[in-house]
């Protein structure tokens, strides 16, 4: 699991820098209330006084507006395609211009406008403007390629993470004069902005899959009404048919391959990257921009419905074959069609998300025992990257319990209906990322959380480390020796034999909320 990044840690402790951190010596924090004088009380009440008159014509503004105000930074939230939406210092891009918004430790954004063209066997995208624009040239390689501004950028939302970002594919953005656009002509014309973005990098981990990538494009592209077109560096045909269901959400556009189409693009704007923000990720966003992640799983169930009625079709039709081969009277397919209808109403449903590397639950079938024993119907998932998405999110979003372990396919949460349970078991050494990743932002979503920490006797490493070994008795100092031992040890090499005594506690706690809510919500599956 890549997401236990020092990037983490770093977000844990960056509220004041102790005296040997800070580079100047001293307290940042620490002494603020001291540092103020008396004297500074009146010119501090009428600085108040002042910036209020300034403020005040937002007060008349909506709460909502002023919440993507803050969050976006753009002045008028009806706008859908400008670069207002993408960054506060790039809010009024003038055409023929290039602004870029380096300021996030997550990503660059880079916004151009204007008569902008493709180049995929030079990684360039080039922005035609008049030569009269600016004087200012930064070099030349003929006569007519002046080059105005040169600006470099990787399209991924991990900009701090060197190692994955020494993968991503790097564009060379550049602004020329008008009379080299005569050397590079339109093969494709499209009358609506680009977003260019990477699904390189971690695409493959479904956390970030959603976390760096579906999330902040649905983000984007909410900005464009769908009016936009997605052109993907590091192209990946399983990743379009896995979001098949969703891109149409996102996007009224086919989606275009940087490298694999050789033809030169030209739109009126482009968009290279995608914003994301602390507050919009996966596990901050639950916490503090619930509007924007309910709005989320609405599009998802959106996306999902109509694929999921054509897979019940698809049973329904399958089930009718084999009554018909069997030569069932009507009367013996009504009664079989009822009790399979009491007890689907009669029992939760449990799905247990199966691992087939590390931390797999190696007494998988004895838990799936007791859980049918305790009364609940079971199934057992075991996705793969080319698993289609609609029949996990069709067997989530029909639960009424979800187990797994700490992993990326926990992500799958997002699927759940609000008010379902959702088991956690924590292997040794996963405490933090658990909750941070997956516990936290379940409470928010909604769900009924319940993690389930193990105890060194149901790891797999009590086998392989001495009794009184730090890796059994303190992971946090085996954490803090860095991320390549917690993957090794932790990630790469754990499994888990659950104590099922000890687990069926947590199996019946949810089992009683399940049977308790159930009645009521009946009605609220996806059929």
């Amino acid at each position: 699991m890549v997401q236990y990044h020092r990037y983490h840690q770093w977000k844990k402790g960056d509220v004041c820098l102790d005296e040997e951190s800070h580079p100047f010596g001293g307290f940042v924090c620490e002494n603020s209330k001291r540092a103020a004088r008396p004297k500074l009380l009146f010119l501090l009440l009428l600085s108040f006084i002042s910036f209020s008159f300034i403020l005040a014509p937002l007060f008349f503004t909506s709460a909502p507006t002023l919440s993507l105000l803050y969050s976006f930074g753009f002045e008028d939230e009806g706008l859908s395609s400008t670069s207002d939406v993408y960054a506060s210092v790039c809010s009024s891009v003038s055409n023929g211009s290039i602004c870029c918004d380096r300021s996030s430790i997550r990503s660059d954004i880079c916004v151009m406008k204007g008569d902008v063209r493709t180049g995929p066997a030079s990684s360039t995208i080039t922005l035609y403007r008049s030569n009269g624009y600016g004087s200012h040239v930064i070099g030349a390689s003929s006569e007519n390629d002046e080059i105005f501004q040169h600006e470099k950028i990787k399209p991924y939302t991990r900009k701090w993470e060197t190692s994955v970002m020494d993968t991503i594919d790097e564009l060379d953005l550049v602004a020329k004069g008008e009379n080299s656009a005569i050397h590079q002509k339109c093969d494709v014309q499209h009358d609506v902005p680009a977003v260019f973005f990477s699904t390189g990098g971690y695409t493959g981990n479904l956390y970030h899959e959603f976390n760096d990538g579906i999330l902040p494009l649905y983000i984007t592209s909410q900005h464009f009404n769908k009016k936009v077109v997605f052109v993907i560096l590091e192209y990946h045909d399983w990743w379009i048919s896995k979001y098949e269901n969703i891109l149409p959400h996102l996007t009224q556009y086919p989606v275009i391959d940087f490298r694999g189409d050789n033809r030169t693009h030209c739109f009126p704007e482009a968009v290279v990257g995608l914003k994301i923000h602390d507050e919009l990720t996966i596990d901050a966003s639950l916490m503090g921009r619930n509007k924007t992640i309910r709005d989320f799983r609405d599009m998802l169930d959106q996306a999902y419905l109509p694929r999921i009625r054509g897979l019940i079709q698809e049973e329904e039709h399958e089930t009718q074959l084999d009554m018909n081969r069997s030569a069932l009277s009507p009367s013996a397919k009504t009664k079989i069609e009822m009790t399979g209808e009491k007890r689907d109403l009669k029992k939760p449903k449990v799905v247990i998300i199966a691992r087939n590397d590390s931390r797999a639950i190696l007494n998988e079938d004895s838990l799936v025992k007791m859980t049918q024993d305790i009364g609940f119907q079971v199934e057992v998932l075991r996705p793969q990257r080319t698993t289609e998405l609609a029949k996990i999110y069709r067997s989530l979003n029909s639960s009424d319990v979800m187990i797994g372990v700490h992993g990326a396919a926990m992500t799958h949460f997002l699927f759940m209906r609000p008010d379902s349970a959702f088991i956690q078991i924590i292997p040794l050494g996963t405490d933090w990322a658990a909750d941070t990743y997956y516990g936290q932002p379940a409470r928010k979503l909604g769900l009924r959380y319940i993690g389930y920490k193990i105890l060194p006797q149901e790891s797999s490493l009590y086998n392989e480390y001495e009794k009184s070994d730090p890796v059994l008795t303190d992971p946090d100092s085996v954490n803090n020796r860095g991320w390549e031992f917690t993957k090794k040890i932790y990630l790469d090499r754990q499994n888990v034999r659950l104590n099922l005594l000890r687990f069926r506690k947590r199996l019946l706690r949810a089992y009683y909320y399940s049977l308790a809510k159930k009645n009521g919500r009946l009605h609220h599956q996806i059929q």
